[in-house]
């Protein structure tokens, strides 16, 4: 991840971070590094998250009671911030992502409409 993402690499439109943060952490807890790879594996690369936006969206999500943070050991020996999901989060994500879905779906509508020509 870096500070500027090259010309074929997607940025993530404010206000959606949280909603990904949470799907990455809704399955397990996950450290920083986790979530962005998990970023990186479920979009194939196509998405850049600056590292300081996911600890700014981490520390954002855990104040507002939707992550629960926890210290670690990580799989490198390092100690490391793991985050869950709470039941507050579920609900968050389960009301936020059926309205992005909604907005992805008008937009598709919108961009593949038929157009009137002269």
């Amino acid at each position: 991840m870096s500070a500027h993402a090259p010309k074929d690499k997607l940025l993530v439109l404010r206000g959606t971070l949280d909603i990904f943060v949470l799907r990455a952490v809704s399955g397990r807890a996950l450290h920083g590094f986790e979530i962005a790879l998990w970023f990186e594996t479920h979009t194939k690369g196509a998405l850049n998250v600056d590292d300081s936006a996911l600890y700014q969206a981490l520390h954002r999500l855990e104040a507002r009671g939707y992550i629960d943070g926890e210290w670690g050991v990580s799989e490198k020996n390092r100690r490391a911030r793991y985050y869950r999901i709470t039941r507050a989060g579920r609900g968050h994500l389960a009301k936020e992502a059926a309205k992005l879905m909604s907005y992805a779906g008008t937009i598709e509508m919108l961009l593949t409409a038929a157009v009137e020509t002269e």
